[in-house]
């Protein structure tokens, strides 16, 4: 496995490995790589010939009062994980390398931003869509493998893609889960004992809306509710947002006709957590 640390390396062995008709499949991460990023890994490694892991804790999708000091980094047993699954290349720039003197450009989306959480994170979505776009740019990726976990990202990378015809294919990969449903997620490592076994009420709540929907309860209110009576059962918790929507525009339905995202966002503590499940009538 090669590491590169610059962006003109990076774009220079890309663009010798596509001369030679190499597939590239690109994973991004912020590191602190769990099984949830082994799945992407390996659904690039069946997918492509070829695959770089980029390791960027990226500041400009944090806000002010978020946990970019604290954010775990673990180079050496993110490194460890990507040698064990035969990663070609681990992309590992620094700020200075993404961000040089004098940048300035940024990449909105705005409408599927504005809502969940692009309303509660003010300056997320515009890092997230920054970087990655860099990052599309720098490695030239013929797929890029993004979670269903973050389910407004990964639809807003789509969207972002297809709108500025960046090439890439986005496969977004069914969420990884502990076993007792909790979403895999880089902060889980912040959760007390008792804070941990809290976090399931989440996916529990998220699966009460799909049961309410399945059984035919089709009012996005009435669905919600079915939602919040399960988290009520949990003190820990608190919750910021459950939401019923369009999965394409993200906007909330007032009935459900045929498909739905679940969208769910709760604090435990100080921890923040987020699910999501797709519901097909």
């Amino acid at each position: 496995m090669d590491t590169i640390r610059t962006a003109k390396a990076m774009a220079d062995w890309s663009a010798a490995h596509q001369r030679e008709g190499i597939t590239i499949g690109l994973v991004p991460t912020m590191g602190a790589l769990h099984a949830g990023h082994r799945a992407l890994i390996r659904a690039a490694r069946l997918s492509c010939d070829a695959v770089v892991v980029s390791l960027f804790v990226n500041p400009t999708q944090f806000g002010p009062k978020e946990d970019f000091s604290r954010y775990p980094r673990q180079l050496k047993a993110d490194a460890a994980l990507c040698k064990k699954e035969c990663v070609d290349v681990l992309f590992a720039p620094s700020t200075d390398e993404i961000y040089p003197d004098g940048f300035q450009t940024t990449v909105t989306v705005p409408g599927l931003a504005r809502r969940w959480e692009g309303e509660r994170r003010p300056g997320h979505f515009a890092g997230v869509a920054t970087v990655v776009t860099k990052l599309l740019a720098i490695v030239r990726p013929t797929a890029a493998f993004f979670g269903q976990k973050d389910f407004q990202q990964s639809a807003l990378v789509t969207r972002l893609v297809a709108d500025l015809n960046l090439g890439a294919r986005v496969i977004v990969y069914p969420t990884v889960r502990e076993a007792d449903g909790l979403a895999l997620s880089s902060r889980n490592v912040y959760l007390t004992k008792d804070q941990r076994a809290a976090a399931p009420v989440l996916f529990q709540a998220l699966k009460a809306g799909r049961t309410a929907i399945r059984d035919g309860i089709k009012a996005g209110t009435k669905i919600q509710q079915a939602m919040r009576d399960v988290m009520k059962q949990e003190r820990l918790a608190t919750i910021d947002y459950l939401a019923v929507c369009d999965p394409e525009t993200l906007e909330p339905l007032k009935q459900v006709r045929d498909r739905a995202v679940l969208l769910g966002a709760i604090r435990i503590g100080k921890i923040r957590l987020i699910d999501n499940l797709l519901v097909k009538v």
